[in-house]
């Protein structure tokens, strides 16, 4: 037995070291995942939890559709979800096992969403429902249902309040929030410059004007638009536009999520848009 002894004492100096070497491969990052092809479901470096997922698409039954401005997921560490389903708000409950997602006893704002909005916004509730597999490649996180229907998503950091691309997703009055009037969604946007400047256009009529900020407060100043003659819709969702950009306004920013509001209590809500999207910049109005 004694003889044994050395060879004994030799295997427990090797165990530590064999658990760190085994330790180090499962913690690699890179081309060390089982699928082979460089992608993981659990990446210390991208966690799924606390980051704001900007939807990018969803498919289901074969269909891809794009998502409009504001769609997004977050998962709160402490099991909560919410986000937007590209025109209403939602909180759920969520629980992250491995790499499995389980959202479960969803809630939502009860805006009435028009085409094409509402189509999404029905195959997103579907898909992001029950148990997902969560597979994270390169920032990008993609979700998939047992039946084979994938969200996909993106990180997105907080957007800026200047430089931003902002796209009108809905209209408030108080703490509610409506919808677009039929037609004009994705037809808003903004930027603000550098310059001291806001440009874009209102649905129809492209516009600019001057714009300062002080604090959570922003004043505007005389705005200048161009001189199309627009349907009705257009024009409902140019008033409502102009009448909040006049003066001083309140204004907010939750994450990527802009919302302005008058003295009244009336204002707008945008979503910023995905830094992953290539989408036409608005060219300034012709004075």
């Amino acid at each position: 037995m004694t003889k044994k002894q050395p060879h004994l004492a030799g295997a427990a100096a090797l165990a530590p070291l064999l658990v760190l070497a085994l330790a180090a491969c499962g913690t690699q990052s890179g081309n060390g995942s089982g699928a082979g092809d460089g992608s993981t479901s659990v990446r210390p470096d991208v966690p799924v939890t606390g980051v704001h997922w900007t939807v990018e698409s969803v498919t289901v039954d074969g269909k891809k559709t794009a998502a409009p401005a504001g769609a997004h997921v977050r998962i709160d560490p402490k099991g909560q979800a919410k986000g937007n389903f590209g025109c209403n708000h939602f909180n759920a409950r969520a629980t992250v096992e491995g790499d499995t997602i389980t959202l479960s006893d969803t809630g939502m704002t009860e805006i009435g969403c028009p085409e094409p909005l509402q189509g999404f916004e029905d195959a997103l509730r579907s898909a992001l429902t029950g148990k997902l597999k969560a597979r994270l490649t390169d920032g990008e996180l993609t979700l998939t249902t047992a039946g084979g229907d994938r969200i996909r998503l993106s990180e997105q950091p907080p957007a800026p309040l200047v430089g931003t691309k902002w796209t009108v997703n809905s209209l408030v009055s108080g703490q509610a929030a409506t919808s677009l009037p039929a037609g004009t969604e994705g037809k808003a946007s903004f930027v603000f410059g550098k310059d001291g400047s806001v440009r874009g256009t209102l649905g129809c009529n492209q516009f600019n004007a001057p714009v300062t900020t002080d604090g959570s407060t922003m004043t505007f100043g005389r705005v200048t638009t161009t001189r199309k003659l627009c349907a009705g819709p257009q024009m409902e969702l140019e008033r409502a536009l102009l009448a909040t950009m006049t003066g001083k306004v309140t204004y907010r920013i939750d994450h990527r999520s802009l919302t302005v509001t008058a003295p009244d209590k009336t204002g707008f809500a945008a979503g910023a848009q995905s830094s992953t999207e290539n989408r036409t910049t608005t060219a300034p109005p012709t004075q």
